[in-house]
């Protein structure tokens, strides 16, 4: 196994982040190739790069190349973690690449992803999307193993899983397989080795996963998040990785095996509403067109009479055009955002804080000045970004400012790899939509029904988790985990 080099900390539970973001925090990023003869590390390095979106906290790559693996990862953007030399060095047939979000242990460059264990086959590098839900459980299991722990997150006890099957003298196959039917919770893993790559996704499939083809003689394969990342390299979409599936892809092909007894689809119903980009596909369409669809069902729900409608960007956008599509109220840029603030390690002044989201978020005075707005958002999760934005468009000399959001309200904490608060931070679990409407001081407020949210997905609502709007979790959530985030009783007021 890899050698101990860093303190080890006990696993985290996500405890409570005063500085918490007032939004869910992205899930994180996989992406994978099998294309001997090409730069796979280059493939990659784009490939993560259009799924920036889903982690900015770290990056990695691991290559395979004559049965050898190289790597590099560390702390920051996909273009601040590489260069042209690096990526010069990391040679290979295969490649498998991360971009993180931490939802389970800290933020420090050693929990970087691809996590590197050694097996008696040779190296295994995995890249995960998701959570693992009974990693304590996992971790003394492992531990019983004298495992050396380098990382403190759930996605190296699954490595490490793995590599105990393998080592006990089971196939990659047979050994995955194995390991994952101890691993509860949510999952989509890319997993390098030297005969190929695997992409798995849980029996629910929570997180996304999609299969591309690059080239077609010989075939090359590529696994990604979202089909965004197939399209910034030329890869064509051949389909998703089913729940309970693994791909085993080599120089004979990809085979499929479907490892779990019983699957259940229950993907991320925020993966449509918020996480993915708006021009990657699911289910033949793109998610702008989803987004688009419930800002109609949202006008149609609580249509209210305005001079304008805006959005939130990005994610907003799709929603407010819908929602003045359906109700005839004008569309209109009325905030700007930089896309250019990043993370940034140095702290604004305190009048800046005072000033609030003017770093992300700009109005445009001229546009707001003397109208009644419709403001429209994906979703208010603590309720103190909102209250700064509708602060922000009334100073720009807004006369009203009616808020409609194009999910229902956020009650819930998610336990498969989204990072929201701890529920007593979550506005609507403990307040009344007339409270939170009197909070962030608008003249009304809506949320979009749960109905219509599903309505507009155009498949069966059994498909989808929701949990955060329900509080109806599809995996069992241990207990230990559940205290640690859900209040005792759940009554807003």
């Amino acid at each position: 196994m890899i050698p101990h080099t860093t303190p080890i900390e006990p696993m985290e539970l996500d405890v409570l982040n005063p500085n918490h973001a007032d939004k869910p925090q992205e899930a994180c990023g996989v992406f994978g190739v099998y294309a001997p003869s090409e730069e796979v590390a280059k493939l990659t390095y784009f490939g993560l790069y259009a799924l920036q979106h889903r982690g900015q906290e770290s990056a990695g790559i691991a290559t395979f190349s004559n049965r050898q693996v190289n790597h590099h990862k560390d702390m920051g953007l996909v273009s601040q973690v590489f260069n042209e030399s690096i990526l010069n060095r990391l040679v290979g047939e295969s490649a498998v690449g991360h971009v993180r979000y931490s939802t389970t242990g800290s933020s420090r460059a050693a929990n970087a992803q691809p996590a590197i264990v050694e097996t008696r086959l040779g190296s295994l590098a995995l890249a995960h999307n998701g959570n693992i839900v009974n990693v304590m459980e996992l971790r003394e299991k492992l531990s019983q193993d004298d495992y050396t722990f380098v990382t403190t997150t759930d996605s190296e006890m699954i490595a490490l899983a793995i590599a105990t099957e393998v080592d006990r003298g089971k196939d990659w196959l047979d050994g995955a397989i194995s390991a994952f039917n101890y691993c509860q919770g949510a999952y989509s893993l890319v997993i390098g080795a030297p005969d190929g790559i695997m992409g798995v996704r849980d029996p629910h499939g929570i997180r996304p996963l999609v299969i591309g083809t690059l080239g077609q003689n010989p075939c090359r394969y590529v696994l990604a998040s979202e089909t965004c990342a197939l399209d910034i390299i030329g890869a064509e979409y051949l389909r998703d990785v089913e729940p309970g599936e693994l791909v085993w892809i080599t120089e004979e092909g990809l085979a499929s095996f479907h490892w779990a007894q019983k699957p259940q689809p229950k993907l991320c119903i925020f993966e449509m509403i918020y996480f993915s980009r708006p021009d990657s596909v699911v289910e033949e369409e793109t998610i702008y067109t989803y987004r688009k669809r419930l800002g109609h069902y949202l006008a149609k729900e609580s249509f209210t009479d305005a001079d304008l409608v805006i959005g939130v960007p990005d994610s907003g956008i799709p929603a407010a055009i819908g929602f003045s599509e359906v109700s005839g109220i004008p569309f209109a840029e009325g905030l700007i955002k930089n896309r250019y603030v990043g993370r940034t390690f140095i702290q604004p002044t305190q009048a800046m804080r005072e000033s609030g989201i003017r770093m992300k978020l700009n109005p445009l005075k001229d546009v707001l000045s003397g109208k009644r707005i419709i403001l429209v958002d994906d979703s208010i999760v603590r309720g103190t970004t909102s209250k700064k934005l509708v602060k922000a468009i009334r100073d720009a000399g807004a006369t009203e400012v009616h808020m409609r959001i194009s999910s229902p309200p956020v009650t819930h904490p998610c336990f498969y790899g989204i990072d929201t608060d701890n529920q007593d931070q979550l506005i609507a679990a403990t307040k009344s939509v007339d409270d939170i409407c009197q909070q962030i001081s608008v003249d009304s407020l809506a949320y979009l029904s749960w109905e219509a949210m599903h309505h507009a997905t155009g498949d069966h609502q059994s498909n989808f988790c929701s949990a955060c709007f329900t509080g109806n979790y599809p995996i069992a959530i241990p207990e230990p985990l559940k205290r640690s985030k859900l209040m005792l009783e759940t009554s807003p007021s």
